[in-house]
């Protein structure tokens, strides 16, 4: 069965339609998520809601436990996961308010662990097509049937944060073509790949980062403006993709069985113990 998560800013989880709502409180090898996750029904349909930066935003982008918030995903059963995340224009013709519907990453963080496997056993799973084309393609439907301004593809450069830009860091980056900045899809999106879990990426710019010489520095209080704004529209893009997302899932995904020909160190050398640690994410390889 396939059930759907949605990582993302804390408001989501107020979307009118909910029912039988509870919070969750799970518990990993890893430590703990950035919060408890939302269980809820809606028209029916499953779906999960964990707030990436903990209720009332408390978590900063580096210190998220992004291992801990895809475990706890998978333990509940989650196949999909839809990112909803704030993200500054690299590109004059992408204003804010428009969403972007990511096809790839540059990942430029560098405090974090970005790998479930870093002891013992050892995987490399492809990241060259980071996201889930089915997911894409539902999100595209969606975005088209709400009207909602947006662009299908886009390379999305995650840094570490939590400072913005400063100005030759982003000129930096549109000399490069890029299309978003944020900070936190990164090292989401390649543990959501380890877990075997299909990932999609719906970016909503905020703001045109530092670079546009005609607009503002970046600031706190431009960026919430247009959040509040984008949160309504995101609300509506998720109700919409939970009724259909499972229409679009594409067999041939790169998520799908992707350890079965990742990991590489000698099944002689596992220990009980790591196999253990990894059940959640790759149990369906390490116990056959």
């Amino acid at each position: 069965m396939n059930k759907l998560g949605i990582i993302g800013g804390s408001g989501l989880y107020n979307m009118e339609g909910l029912e039988n709502s509870k919070w969750i409180k799970v518990n990993t090898p890893w430590g703990n998520p950035s919060d408890d996750i939302l269980q809820a029904e809606f028209k029916g349909k499953e779906i999960f809601f964990l707030p990436r930066h903990g209720r009332g935003h408390t978590i900063n982008p580096s210190n998220i436990n992004f291992r801990a918030n895809i475990d706890a995903l998978k333990q509940l059963g989650v196949t999909d996961i839809i990112s909803m995340s704030a993200v500054g224009s690299l590109k004059e013709n992408l204003e804010p308010g428009t969403f972007v519907i990511i096809d790839q990453f540059i990942d430029r963080t560098f405090a974090r662990v970005k790998t479930f496997f870093d002891k013992e056993i050892v995987a490399h799973v492809s990241m060259a097509k980071p996201t889930s084309p089915g997911l894409m393609n539902t999100c595209e439907k969606v975005l088209k049937k709400l009207k909602i301004p947006f662009q299908k593809g886009g390379t999305y450069l995650v840094m570490e944060g939590p400072q913005f830009s400063t100005f030759a860091e982003s000129n930096l980056y549109r000399s490069w073509g890029l299309d978003v900045i944020g900070m936190t899809n990164m090292p989401e999106a390649k543990l959501a790949r380890e877990a075997e879990i299909r990932y999609a990426t719906v970016a909503m710019v905020t703001d045109f980062d530092c670079w546009h010489k005609e607009h503002e520095d970046v600031s706190v209080e431009q960026v919430i403006s247009t959040l509040l704004s984008n949160a309504e529209q995101a609300k509506k893009v998720v109700a919409e993709v939970v009724m259909s997302f499972e229409e679009d899932i594409d067999a041939k995904d790169p998520a799908n069985h992707c350890l079965d020909v990742a990991i590489i160190t000698d099944k002689k050398l596992w220990t009980k113990e790591t196999i253990q640690r990894l059940s959640t994410i790759a149990g369906r390889v390490l116990n056959k």
